[in-house]
């Protein structure tokens, strides 16, 4: 690749790096939000699922404006929308200005992505070159989630508003380089029917209202009428969601596709391993911080070893891949994920960092063998011409999953913590939260094991480049 192609990918793999960093800072500084704002557990783990909410409600249409209306114009005006909405989130006084930019800067991660994602197969042509791309686009997405828990600690030291503060200045000069270095790709004529903005709401509303009403659970007595409204409003605007699907002219999604057995169960074991490691990742900042009394940086520091899938995942797991199949690799990560959760539930108060070491390895070999696989697996027995929906369906799960495990672990956490304050009774709260991730984990590797056989002449998959990220 010549200058300027490496200075294309440096953008694109810069704005997924900034997603996968302002995550990952967010979620060392959760605490430090809570004292200063006084948050309520119930809206410290909003202010995370807003976000996965925003995102993954509007992947789907984001992947369809990016072909209709252009990738590089989608790009960096939503890039635009990220920054300043990063950036309003460091100015909150209250929660629910938290959660509005969360929210909105989730969205606008939505319509980037698929952007970013389609400007690298267009810049970069099929082969060599375009494998190169992704391999440091992937190796890209995973590092900035790991370097984002210890940069997070020391902006959370200096003070947690920096946390979103930082992303602003990162986004900014992306921003710069992009205007200079990306080029309009052709822009396809419009589509009969053209958006289906009517299924990206519903299905956006759908998720909103089943993730709020398991946060209700946490008071399972209180206005019980009205949590069961919540969930029927949910249940309902998936219905309708389907009803739009079969009728429009060009559907968000083409609902045949999930009469694929491998895609269906790729989706689940996606929801249900991300929903594990989000609310295992809340608990445990929660245990470190507020229970144990660490600091911020140093949680960062304790998780940075799940970072290790910034190397195995492009150097270990092609190989496993191709000798044993996609789907069996994925089985051991989710098996390797379920093992880590169980390890971490004897937690206490005098827990060494040598005891929690094996769940940090552990998550770290899961994210390895699990992340890559799963995006392969989404595609499997997909036609070709579908791999993008199938792709748009596969991280819909994921955010989706993210969301509702932080809804999962805090209902359960602050339903067994009732009006206790001692740090013992937070003990035994979070603890009973941690079976949450061990069973949500156990049920995706039982999914997918329904995948694991084969037909004896059924030719392996092999692994391409692919994001894998933490």
């Amino acid at each position: 690749m010549d200058a300027r192609a490496w200075g294309v990918l440096f953008v694109l793999a810069g704005a997924v790096f900034l997603e996968g960093i302002d995550v990952a800072m967010l979620n060392v500084a959760l605490p430090a939000i809570r004292a200063d704002l006084g948050l309520s557990t119930g809206t410290l783990s909003g202010v995370v699922s807003a976000y996965v909410l925003g995102y993954g409600g509007f992947m789907l249409l984001g992947g369809r404006a990016a072909d209709l209306l252009g990738r590089r114009r989608m790009f960096l005006f939503w890039l635009t929308v990220f920054l300043v909405f990063s950036g309003l989130g460091g100015f909150a006084t209250e929660g629910w200005m938290l959660l509005v930019a969360r929210f909105v800067t989730g969205v606008a991660a939505a319509f980037m992505a698929p952007a970013g994602l389609s400007l690298i197969t267009v810049n970069y042509p099929e082969g060599p070159q375009r494998t190169q791309a992704l391999g440091v686009y992937a190796g890209t997405a995973a590092g900035g989630f790991s370097l984002g828990l210890v940069i997070g600690g020391l902006l959370t030291a200096i003070g947690w508003r920096w946390v979103f503060f930082a992303p602003v200045i990162l986004a900014a000069a992306i921003l710069l380089a992009a205007l200079a270095l990306l080029k309009e790709s052709p822009t396809p004529e419009r589509g009969q029917g053209g958006f289906d903005l009517a299924g990206a709401l519903s299905i956006t509303g759908a998720m909103l209202l089943l993730v709020y009403g398991v946060v209700r659970l946490e008071r399972p007595g209180d206005d019980l009428a009205v949590t069961l409204g919540v969930f029927a409003g949910g249940f309902a605007l998936l219905a309708l969601f389907v009803l739009i699907e079969r009728r429009t002219a060009n559907p968000l999604v083409r609902l045949g596709i999930l009469r694929s057995g491998p895609l269906v169960r790729a989706n689940l074991g996606a929801l249900l391993f991300l929903a594990s490691f989000a609310g295992f990742q809340f608990v445990a900042t929660l245990y470190l911080q507020e229970v144990r009394g660490w600091s911020s940086l140093q949680t960062g520091l304790a998780m940075l070893v799940i970072g290790m899938d910034t190397i195995l995942a492009p150097t270990l797991t092609p190989r496993l891949v191709n000798r044993f199949g996609n789907v069996r690799v994925l089985f051991g990560g989710l098996v390797s994920a379920a093992l880590g959760y169980a390890l971490f539930l004897p937690i206490g108060m005098d827990w060494t960092y040598a005891a929690m070491l094996p769940t940090m390895l552990l998550l770290g070999v899961a994210f390895s063998l699990a992340y890559g696989p799963l995006t392969m697996a989404a595609t499997e027995g997909v036609e070709e011409h579908e791999h993008g929906l199938a792709s748009g369906l596969l991280y819909t799960a994921l955010q989706f999953g993210t969301a509702l495990g932080l809804s999962a672990v805090t209902a359960v956490s602050v339903a067994a913590l009732g009006e206790a304050t001692t740090r013992a009774a937070k003990l035994d709260s979070l603890q009973l939260a941690l079976v949450v991730p061990v069973v949500a984990a156990i049920t995706a590797a039982v999914i997918t094991a329904f995948g694991t056989r084969r037909r004896a002449g059924d030719p392996q998959a092999t692994i391409e480049s692919v994001p894998a990220s933490a």
